[in-house]
């Protein structure tokens, strides 16, 4: 059993009590309540059945604060229909091929999403940062890849 927390805005965050690796991206998701408005834009982009594959992925995770700090109104228009392939992209942004770990991700300078662009990766004092989002929490395993906790929404 592996059990994570984080502080989010002052607030300490558990990452489902329970972390076996016997549950998929979605499942570890979708089972932490800071994690709604990820959970809601992956339904609506449709890439649920994607995210339960075999994989491997790594997911930068933005938590329900991360999107809270995009402009007002910014994940209300992602997630209409008509906005569908905005939303895949952003999404896909956070995505990386393959199980990369912390210890991985520190040797890094960039990585290529499943969007198709790449990422920043910074290593500093300061911490691990994705683009312009902070790393939180690290090496949250799933059956089919791991999750990073991010404090932004990064955007390709």
């Amino acid at each position: 059993m592996i059990a994570a927390s984080l502080v989010v805005a002052g607030s300490v965050v558990t990452l489902a009590g329970e972390h076996k690796p016997n549950k998929d991206i979605v499942e570890i998701a979708a089972s932490n309540s800071s994690f709604t408005t990820l959970v809601a834009a992956v339904k609506a982009a449709g890439l649920v059945e994607t995210l339960q594959s075999s994989g491997p992925f790594t997911v930068f995770a933005p938590t329900d604060e991360a999107f809270a700090k995009l402009p007002a109104g910014t994940v209300e228009n992602l997630l209409k229909p008509e906005n569908r392939e905005q939303l895949v992209a952003v999404l896909t942004y956070h995505v990386v091929p393959g199980k990369v770990l912390v210890k991985d991700v520190v040797g890094l300078k960039a990585a290529k999403t499943v969007q198709g662009q790449d990422v920043k990766v910074t290593v500093s004092d300061m911490g691990v940062m994705i683009d312009n989002a902070r790393v939180v929490a690290t090496d949250i395993k799933a059956e089919n890849g791991v999750i990073h906790v991010i404090d932004s929404v990064i955007l390709p």
